[in-house]
């Protein structure tokens, strides 16, 4: 299911300003990449050009090519929305819908786009999906009880399943630990690491130790000042990132001298 992403020379607007400047970079299939760097660097804004979600504030934009498997999503004629599909995403803080039930919101997205499903197929979808998620076993006796009523680090994996449920082939996650408690994100970081066998899966994370945990490739981008664009200095195996990069602002950022 996984796919490689391709990005050339992307630049993201808002209306007149430029937030993220001459961003290059391959993600390959079935792996971890993480995105490092301080706050307004760009790190994202970049993630949601990656499924066009920041199409969502009026007079965004971008010049360059954002390429899955070859195609490209901004294309013309290329529909949002079925980019959304192929390409979900988990945000910074659980969003489940908190009206619907457990089981209604693992098929939220799936309904979302009209697809006609039996009782039967739904059921087996959401078991996947909540099994997908490694949450199955927590809830599986109380799927009719509201998205709200579990904890966060379960509801987190709750919008995980709801992602997976739509069979995207990439997974894009915000900051997806950065309001739970240490035993969540443990549990959100292992799932990571099983999720990686079937998913391509970008990860933006102010966690060094987060990033070094579940990545394999890191990028690390960075902002000249207030008013510039954020810009990518430098991707490479994490392992080189943390122990052996190139670029010495990288170093102090990774150190913990800045940022």
């Amino acid at each position: 299911m996984s796919k490689r992403i391709e990005v050339n020379d992307l630049n993201v607007y808002y209306s007149k300003f430029k937030a993220v400047e001459g961003v290059s970079m391959v993600i390959e299939p079935r792996s971890v990449t993480a995105f490092i760097g301080p706050s307004g660097c760009g790190k994202s804004t970049f993630i949601r050009t990656l499924n066009r979600m920041h199409e969502v504030i009026p007079g965004a934009y971008v010049e360059g090519e954002v390429l899955i498997d070859g195609d490209d999503l901004y294309g013309p004629g290329v529909d949002p929305v079925l980019v959304r599909r192929q390409v979900g995403m988990v945000f910074q803080r659980p969003n489940p819908f908190p009206t619907m039930s457990i089981r209604d919101n693992v098929l939220a997205g799936v309904k979302l786009n009209n697809r006609r499903i039996s009782k039967t197929d739904a059921d087996e979808l959401v078991e996947k999906s909540l099994q997908g998620a490694n949450l199955w076993n927590e809830v599986k006796d109380r799927l009719e009880r509201p998205g709200s009523s579990i904890s966060g680090g379960q509801q987190q994996r709750l919008c995980i399943a709801r992602a997976i449920a739509v069979e995207p082939e990439v997974i894009l996650m915000d900051e997806p630990c950065s309001a739970l408690d240490p035993i969540s994100t443990l549990a959100i970081e292992d799932l990571i690491e099983e999720l990686k066998k079937d998913y391509t899966i970008v990860i933006v994370t102010h966690n060094m130790q987060q990033a070094s945990r579940v990545s394999d490739k890191t990028a690390f981008f960075n902002i000249a000042g207030t008013g510039k664009p954020g810009k990518l200095i430098e991707y490479d195996d994490t392992s080189v990132i943390f122990s052996n990069p190139s670029v010495k602002d990288t170093e102090d950022y990774v150190s913990g001298k800045f940022g």
